[in-house]
């Protein structure tokens, strides 16, 4: 078995792949001269780097700052599928296809975030419930 970067074993790396692949063709057929090809084009890359730069990162509010780049950008593209949509560039069904694998990202993306925010807030107890206790206790005296 070939040696493997941590990022590619992550579910959310393989899927952004599996979209810049099957975004590929699609790209590559539209006219040169939209700004939304290399929009596209640009954001698809930038989920697939964001995701494995982010997950090289030691800190958590690091590897979340990329994540969530990663998940602007896949946000992006489905926007970008939509302006290609009301251009007449694409089908309504490819779109649908398109942002099915884009929701799966976004979904998982999220749970990335939410999995290195959760260790950095504290529980909502209240604070000093024993020393309020204590002290009128010794107030009793």
């Amino acid at each position: 078995m070939p040696a493997l970067f941590d990022h590619e074993r992550l579910k959310v790396y393989q899927e952004a792949l599996r979209f810049v692949v099957w975004v590929g063709p699609i790209i590559e057929e539209l006219p040169t001269k939209l700004a939304a090809k290399d929009q596209l084009d640009r954001a698809s890359t930038s989920i697939v780097l964001n995701l494995a730069e982010g997950n090289g990162k030691r800190s958590h509010p690091d590897r979340c700052r990329y994540f969530d780049i990663a998940r602007g950008s896949t946000v992006e593209c489905a926007a970008c599928l939509d302006v290609l949509a009301r251009r007449g560039k694409l089908s309504g069904a490819i779109v649908m296809e398109g942002k099915a694998i884009l929701l799966e990202i976004v979904s998982m993306t999220a749970g990335l975030i939410a999995r290195f925010t959760a260790g950095v807030n504290e529980d909502p107890s209240a604070y000093g419930d024993n020393i309020v206790t204590e002290e009128k206790e010794n107030e009793k005296e």
